[in-house]
């Protein structure tokens, strides 16, 4: 049996299946910390989530300061959550990176040769799919040519402009979030995804690059008493999910 078949087999469902039903937005943290050893592998996880092309469009601003978790704190509005959390994430997707992602994704392969398909993808097909150039210029000429060429033919539909990009890199950033959350509760710790707050002054407080947004704050830790404030509940899954 080959590696990815026993990677596969000996996955235990009941246990997956309890990390992600136990999972919750956790408003009040006790003060415990969470390890440095603990909150890098749940990082590491994070990074092995799935995203666009392998370019891994994200950062993490771990803010674990009490001065400056203080401040970002109060950025999120006061919230309990951010308020009592050891451990203050900015989850942060970033637009300006792509470029200098391809030329790596080409120079740190980890096989001994780099498939010819995958230079040329990194090397010529990603430049051409990502770039906007100034002013959103190329991206609005690339958005015309594929709606010429996609009435007779299926064709990727961008993005085609700096606003598509921030959707992009938001969309894998958020893959990453999720590994990040389930990780620290497979650790028996909890968090709490928050988009309330001042985005401009978190992007102060963190020192986030001009083409980063943070897309949530994730406050982290263990649960405290009255951390969790009502029993989980979902919408019938008969009203979201369409079988065609």
């Amino acid at each position: 049996m080959n590696t990815q078949a026993r990677m596969t087999t000996d996955i235990d469902v009941d246990e997956f299946r309890k990390i992600v039903r136990s999972r919750r937005s956790v408003r009040r943290f006790t003060d415990e910390p969470i390890p440095d050893a603990i909150l890098d592998e749940c990082l590491d996880l994070a990074m092995l989530a799935p995203n666009s092309s392998n370019l891994q469009p994200w950062e993490f601003r771990v803010v674990r300061t009490p001065a400056l978790r203080d401040r970002v704190a109060h950025a999120c509005l006061g919230q309990n959550a951010a308020k009592t959390a050891p451990v203050l994430i900015g989850i942060v997707a970033r637009t300006g990176t792509w470029r200098d992602h391809s030329r790596r994704a080409v120079d740190e392969w980890p096989g001994e040769s780099v498939p010819p398909i995958v230079e040329k993808y990194y090397r010529k097909i990603a430049p051409l799919h990502y770039s906007q150039g100034p002013l959103g210029a190329f991206g609005l000429a690339k958005k015309m040519l594929g709606a010429v060429t996609g009435l007779r033919k299926p064709v990727p539909r961008g993005p085609y402009s700096p606003c598509a990009m921030r959707v992009w890199a938001a969309k894998s950033t958020a893959l990453a979030a999720e590994n990040l959350m389930l990780a620290l509760r497979a650790h028996g710790f909890d968090s709490c995804p928050m988009e309330g707050f001042d985005a401009w002054r978190i992007n102060r407080l963190l020192d986030v690059p001009d083409d980063g947004d943070v897309i949530m704050m994730l406050a982290a830790g263990r649960c405290g008493e009255k951390g969790i404030y009502s029993q989980q509940y979902r919408f019938n899954r008969n009203e979201f999910v369409h079988y065609l």
